[in-house]
């Protein structure tokens, strides 16, 4: 059975990319472009992981990441922190706030973030 990934990010462009790359390894793809969208599509869905950006309109992905793992019905859902922010402070709050990796978006193909998806959920 096909495993669902929440995509939250706002860059149209990006987030088509890594939709296209995740359809094509077989995941089923739910979007959202900002915080509030993805909080509620992922109490809504319960995906199989959340792909989350940090820098979102309304409500940032540090608080939507808090949000979610505060929430006893899908803390247990993988978050994995995919951001242009690569400064230290803003990876060890991501790690500690629950994300179970911290991606920056320069370094990864979407290839890589598909591997790294596989390895977490399989």
């Amino acid at each position: 059975m096909a495993k669902n990934i929440l995509i939250i990010e706002d860059d149209e462009f990006l987030r088509g990319l890594i939709n296209k790359k995740l359809t094509s390894e077989g995941f089923n793809i739910i979007s959202a472009v900002d915080g509030e969208e993805g909080i509620k599509k992922t109490k809504e869905q319960k995906p199989d992981l959340i792909l989350l950006d940090l820098v979102l309109p309304n409500i940032d992905g540090f608080e939507v990441l808090a949000k979610v793992k505060a929430d006893p019905n899908v803390s247990s859902v993988p978050v994995i922190i995919l951001s242009n922010l690569s400064q230290k402070e803003d990876i060890s709050k991501g790690i500690k706030l629950g994300a179970v990796d911290y991606i920056i978006k320069a370094q990864f193909t979407p290839e890589e973030i598909a591997e790294k998806i596989k390895k977490i959920i399989k």
